[in-house]
């Protein structure tokens, strides 16, 4: 019997000890698996200021408790007075600290941001404003569907470690275990509301999202369009002109009137690439005409000169009194620049001065580049050389001859060498002077070469005139003043006169002197 009894007590002590070793198996196990689900919500946003409002909570028991404490306290005893109200101040600065956990938990968490709203988009640069703004709003709709997701995350984390907490108080049904469901089952409600609320607040914040967005796309949209025609029409106006240009070139041999029009091309092609962007942009045409009209007003009177270029540019162009190539004189303060035309742009004319007889006479220097106002055609003198193709002009050469010289004999011999090297200017002078009496009424169209004689007070001047090459009038006035100088030091009976000075000696007359005009003065002793 006693041999029994103790058998069947082995026997219920060995199922108490398998039955509590597998509880305690069953329970660590279910403890793993909570501190994964812990793990996992470690760095989950929601359960982060969950537990700073906790804390926040504690805080306030605690510094109740402390002032409590501090209010039964012993007055004799000074050292723990001080120590609690040190702990009070303490508490009091990390209360201070999460002072944004004092109403909700999740409270800025729910907010959603303010849908911002932007202008219309009227123009390509307001396109980078519009990419912004749609990436923005993107970015936010994102960001708050991943604070969605992770308040999912958190609350489907709680719900199974609810289910855990259960099986645990069922196996062990300590305080400890009941308190933990307990607080896992106040998560889950709090989580559970703040999922209400921001699922409710995201589908209302969303359809504002996705109008704001629509919008904006759909103005974005319209505006590349409208970017692609005008970037579309540019780029025909500027192939019209390319064919323009092509056929100018093709058909026009002079390449001053090739310049001229390509130049004129590509301001008519900038003029109008500026009015169709101006007509794209600005809404009301009839009110930018207005303004146009008050403010040019103003500037027509502000920038005058400004606008006289503008005209005079106009009159260049369209009027064919200059050309690009062509040779000018321009007198400006009693100065003289001769030079080369090497452009015509909307405000000036720009010059490089050549060196000419002025440059020689007077400047006494050369190849500067000059600017001249287009404006100056309308109050300043400027004589072209070369108008209307004209490549001849005009020269003189003039010698000055003793009164006993044969001037006759010398006007023949000058005549003679100034046609043998002239001749060829003035065969293409005759050209050019039928082609010019179509376009003028000229009285005179004789360019044979021309020589006078002029009675003077020191000598007879012979003065010589013959057609010379626009562009270099000195090579060739060189050329014939040397031939002119050596032919006539040849002959006895033809003396150059040049200024002289002659002096009279005599007893009766000694130190009176006597001026004579200009050149000549004689010294009498």
């Amino acid at each position: 019997m006693k041999r029994l009894i103790v058998l069947l007590l082995f026997v219920v002590f060995s199922v108490f000890a398998e039955t509590n070793s597998s509880q305690t198996d069953k329970i660590e196990e279910i403890n793993l698996k909570i501190k994964d689900y812990d793990t996992k919500l470690k760095n989950n946003i929601w359960l982060i200021r969950y537990s700073n409002y906790n804390t926040y909570q504690n805080l306030l028991t605690e510094i109740k408790r402390v002032r409590s404490e501090l209010e039964s306290a012993d007055k004799k005893d000074m050292q723990k007075i001080d120590e609690l109200k040190t702990k009070i101040a303490s508490l009091k600065e990390q209360i201070e600290f999460l002072k944004e956990y004092e109403k909700s938990p999740f409270q800025s968490m729910l907010v959603v941001p303010d849908i911002e709203e932007i202008g219309k988009i009227t123009n390509p640069v307001a396109l980078i404003g519009g990419f912004s703004y749609i990436k923005k709003l993107k970015n936010e709709k994102d960001d708050y569907q991943n604070r969605l997701f992770q308040l999912e995350n958190a609350l489907e984390s709680f719900k199974q470690k609810e289910i855990l907490f259960k099986e645990l108080y069922d196996l062990n049904q300590t305080s400890l275990n009941s308190s933990k469901l307990y607080e896992v089952r106040r998560e889950i409600n709090e989580f559970q509301i703040a999922k209400d609320i921001a699922t409710t607040t995201f589908g209302v914040y969303q359809k504002k999202l996705d109008e704001a967005i629509n919008r904006a796309s759909l103005e974005v949209k319209d505006q590349i369009k409208q970017a692609f025609s005008i970037v579309l029409s540019i780029i025909i106006v500027s192939l019209l002109g390319f064919l323009c240009k092509i056929i100018t070139k093709k058909y026009i041999s002079d390449n001053q009137k090739i310049y001229t029009i390509n130049k004129f091309i590509n301001v008519l092609n900038f003029t109008i690439i500026i009015f169709i962007l101006l007509f794209a942009y600005i809404e009301n045409v009839s009110y930018m005409v207005t303004i146009l009209g008050f403010a040019s007003a103003g500037l027509a009177i502000a920038m005058k000169d400004m606008f006289m270029s503008l005209l005079g540019w106009s009159v260049i162009i369209f009027g064919g009194t200059f050309h690009v190539g062509d040779r000018i004189r321009v007198r400006y303060q009693n100065s003289d620049y001769v030079g080369d035309i090497i452009d015509i742009s909307l405000l000036r004319m720009t010059i490089y001065e050549d060196i000419t007889l002025t440059t020689y006479r007077t400047n006494r220097r050369s190849g500067r580049i000059v600017f001249i106002p287009n404006n100056y055609i309308f109050t300043e003198l400027i004589a072209n050389y070369t108008h209307s193709g004209m490549k001849t002009v005009w020269d003189g050469i003039d010698i000055m001859l003793s009164f006993d010289s044969n001037h006759k004999k010398a006007m023949y011999i000058i005549k003679n060498i100034t046609r043998k090297y002239s001749k060829g200017y003035t065969d293409i002078a005759k050209k050019q002077m039928n082609k010019l009496r179509d376009q003028y009424s000229i009285k005179n169209p004789n360019v044979e070469p021309r020589i006078y004689s002029f009675f003077e007070p020191y000598g007879i001047n012979i003065s010589v005139w013959y057609m010379t090459n626009s562009y270099a009038a000195l090579a060739l006035r060189s050329t014939i003043s040397s031939e002119i100088v050596e032919a006539l030091n040849l002959e006895d009976d033809i003396k150059i006169a040049f200024p002289t000075q002659t002096l009279y000696f005599g007893a009766k007359h000694t130190n009176q002197v006597r001026t004579l005009p200009d050149v000549s003065k004689e010294i009498l002793y």
